[in-house]
């Protein structure tokens, strides 16, 4: 009688990506950065994308179509097999099998998935939303749970959870959406007491937003309607925030067998064809960051502890990038964090990794591991 000599079923990673938020595009960058580095001969790979209208898609499994092109933005429309139906994820823990439903068409199994590699960013897949669908379904993925991931991506609360802990931020004040609504000069006076005791210029930014969008540098008070407006597109929640002198420097922060371990650190230099480090020049002009940043033993070592308590003190897990400022009296400030931060081989997030001596192929790796290790529910 012959042996069975099957090999045991890879696990199969479904990557998410895409989505409702503005940060669609980098999400399908991010995406097939990740689909680029999977190793194919340990992993199965099912590549779902998420249109901007929330349809779920079964996409082609291309990453040489997910990159920035000409200046050109990438569309999991563009991606997606079919124009019509989406995919289904059970919601019964006892059962990950994934489904196909088109118009006209019988539904058809696409198979079970073991583990989601959710590479969204912004609203509707960042912000817990998606990690509460996966809990329900019973289904590990990577990344920060429900909790961590709401206040990640909303940055009042991740500033007064900070505060909580003993970290240190930077002045700030928010304008909730019927505080506008309802009289916007009472909300336009708090914002100029605001910048009346902290100085101008101001940034006036989405509460729940990211990728730098949204974000209006504003000199004085003849811009700071427009502002508003600005950021109010993206959220109905804003953030004002005083101007911080100093260097921006980040950290990473990684999940290892014995705990969360911080990287290198990296420094944003200035940039000199934009009033700050905004959306065009992170991703359409490629501005780079300088890895280590050249700040010293004493202060890497202490931005290293920073970045690991923020990570601790949001009960975040598998990954974040932290963001400071690096005052001119030679303090850290926390800017924010990120719980999915940008995940092309050029981000900062992996470029900090791989100064640290983990590769992005091995990056990708420990994550996907850590998830399949970690159940969903209480933990």
């Amino acid at each position: 009688m012959s042996e069975n000599t099957q090999s045991p079923r890879k696990p199969r990673v479904a990557v998410v990506f895409g989505g409702r938020s503005s940060e669609h595009a980098i999400s399908v960058v991010t995406a097939g950065a990740v689909l680029s580095a999977i190793d194919r001969d340990k992993y199965d790979v099912l590549p779902i994308g998420i249109t901007t209208d929330g349809r779920w898609a079964l996409t082609a499994d291309a990453p040489e179509r997910m990159a920035i092109a000409d200046r050109a933005l990438p569309n999991v429309a563009d991606l997606a097999e079919s124009e019509e139906g989406g995919v289904v994820l059970s919601v019964d823990p006892a059962n990950r099998e994934v489904v196909l439903s088109e118009p006209g068409s019988v539904p058809r199994a696409l198979g079970e998935v073991d583990v989601v590699f959710p590479m969204l960013h912004g609203p509707y897949g960042e912000d817990g939303t998606l990690q509460g669908l996966l809990e329900l379904s019973g289904v590990p993925y990577v990344g920060a749970g429900v909790l961590a991931s709401a206040v990640g991506q909303d940055k009042e609360y991740m500033k007064r959870v900070f505060v909580s802990f003993g970290l240190p931020v930077g002045p700030y004040e928010v304008i909730r959406p019927r505080e506008w609504e309802q009289n916007p000069a009472a909300a336009r006076k708090k914002i100029v007491e605001f910048a009346a005791e902290h100085g101008w210029p101001l940034f006036v930014k989405p509460a729940r937003g990211g990728s730098s969008m949204g974000i209006t540098k504003v000199d004085d008070l003849s811009g700071l309607d427009e502002a508003i407006e600005e950021a109010r597109r993206h959220d109905p929640k804003i953030l004002v925030e005083s101007l911080l002198r100093g260097r921006e420097i980040e950290c990473g922060v990684l999940e290892f067998e014995d705990g969360p371990r911080a990287s290198v650190p990296a420094e944003i230099p200035p940039v000199t064809d934009h009033d700050f480090y905004d959306f065009e020049a992170k991703y359409i002009d490629s501005a780079s960051g300088i890895v280590p940043a050249p700040i010293g033993d004493e202060a890497t070592a202490e931005i290293q502890r920073l970045a690991v308590a923020a990570y601790e003190a949001i009960s975040c897990e598998g990954l974040v990038r932290a963001d400071f400022f690096l005052t001119e009296d030679g303090d850290f400030v926390i800017n924010e964090v990120n719980t999915m931060p940008g995940f092309t081989p050029i981000s900062m997030y992996p470029r900090m990794w791989q100064e640290s001596g983990v590769s992005y192929p091995e990056l990708v790796d420990r994550l996907i591991q850590a998830a399949l290790t970690r159940s969903t529910g209480l933990r």
